[in-house]
């Protein structure tokens, strides 16, 4: 009786032991495959400091532009704002202007297409068309790329780091294009972003002066400092893993 009781013991904490070992194996799988470099673009970045960047889209005009360079020196922050090389023929002062007053300008695509529907010969022209005309106003490089509509796939990711560009899109969109009270817009951002977050503007909002300006306020007295891109962006040894945040590796 004592051996059989014994021996049901026993098995049970084998059988125990072989669940802890299944359950340790899956886990440390699971960490090496999250740590294989994704694919996708970087939606956020993975920080303990109180880092955030606030990004600019800008696509078809430059209505509002000024009372967004306003309001961003009023506290002495800088952004990035990702333009469009159509919109760059015609607005080159205006380049000139946001890249002046210190501001990161990042490459948004020549004509504004779907990613996931070109080429991959006409992804490249429309990468490099614009960073050349972005060079030719503020003599600098760029080398970080937001995908129009915030749609590539991983075949389109694969081909902007080839050409050395770091793809990036936002964890927090203001959603500033909609017609919306600005509080909705300011609680949108205050509430959601984390340390690490990108933070997404059109900057096409009616009253955008109002509610940016709260916007930056409230992280202000909240001990956040708001960067550019190419800032808050680890440059080297990192992975991107499979829900877009950006890491550093161990």
């Amino acid at each position: 009786m004592f051996a059989r009781t014994r021996a049901f013991l026993s098995s049970i904490i084998l059988f125990l032991l072989g669940l802890i070992l299944i359950f340790a194996l899956v886990y440390w799988i699971r960490i090496f495959l999250n740590q294989q470099n994704s694919d996708i673009p970087i939606y956020k970045v993975d920080t303990n400091k109180n880092e955030i960047a606030l990004t600019f889209d800008i696509s078809y005009n430059e209505r509002n532009i000024d009372e967004i360079l306003e309001v961003l020196d009023k506290y002495d922050v800088k952004a990035t704002f990702f333009v469009v090389g159509n919109w760059i023929d015609e607005n080159k002062d205006v380049v000139k202007k946001i890249y002046d007053r210190g501001h990161e300008i990042g490459n948004h695509s020549c004509t504004h297409p779907y990613f996931n529907e070109i080429s991959e010969e006409d992804m490249k022209k429309e990468l490099e068309s614009t960073s050349k005309k972005i060079k030719d106003i503020t003599g600098e490089d760029t080398k970080i790329f937001r995908p129009p509509y915030g749609e590539i796939n991983e075949d389109g990711v694969k081909v902007c780091e080839s050409l050395g560009y770091k793809v990036v899109n936002w964890d927090v969109d203001s959603m500033d294009w909609k017609n919306i009270k600005d509080i909705y817009i300011i609680d949108r951002v205050s509430q959601n972003a984390t340390p690490g977050s990108i933070i997404l503007f059109q900057g096409e909002g009616k009253n955008v002066e109002n509610y940016l300006d709260s916007i930056i306020s409230h992280f202000s007295k909240s001990g956040y400092k708001m960067l550019k891109i190419s800032e808050l962006l680890y440059d080297d040894n990192y992975y991107v893993d499979s829900s877009g945040v950006q890491r550093k590796k161990e």
